[in-house]
């Protein structure tokens, strides 16, 4: 029995390693080289100026609906759509028709204008 123990210890310790193995060794980064790379981390683009036209205002409920042209740090093609806004103050320097630039970001699951600037 008590060889039969110590079979089942050096079993499990052996599996347990050859499991964690590769997990550990994939561990080994590098933080001075991360950037976009076949063998590095992908990085998220910062937040930039796009190019919209306002369609919509919704004071009341801080929204607003913007055509819109290629928002790159989403990764998003130029559609027409309703964004909700971080700050409803945004909402009284816009009115439809303005041409603007604006910035959106993803806020908890949900795409977020956090600044709005008439175009340039």
């Amino acid at each position: 029995m008590r060889n039969f123990n110590a079979l089942m210890v050096a079993l499990a310790a052996s599996l347990s390693f050859a499991f964690a193995g590769p997990a550990l060794a994939q561990m080994n980064m590098d933080h001075g080289k991360m950037g976009v790379g076949k063998d590095k981390m992908p990085m998220v683009a910062a937040p930039g100026m796009t190019d919209g036209e306002i369609r919509k205002v919704d004071k009341e409920n801080g929204k607003v609906t913007i055509k819109h042209s290629e928002i790159k740090n989403l990764d998003m093609p130029p559609m027409s759509m309703v964004f909700n806004v971080k700050d409803k103050a945004l909402l009284d320097k816009v009115q439809v028709g303005d041409k603007i630039q604006f910035v959106v970001i993803m806020d908890a699951g949900k795409m977020v204008v956090t600044d709005i600037q008439p175009a340039k």
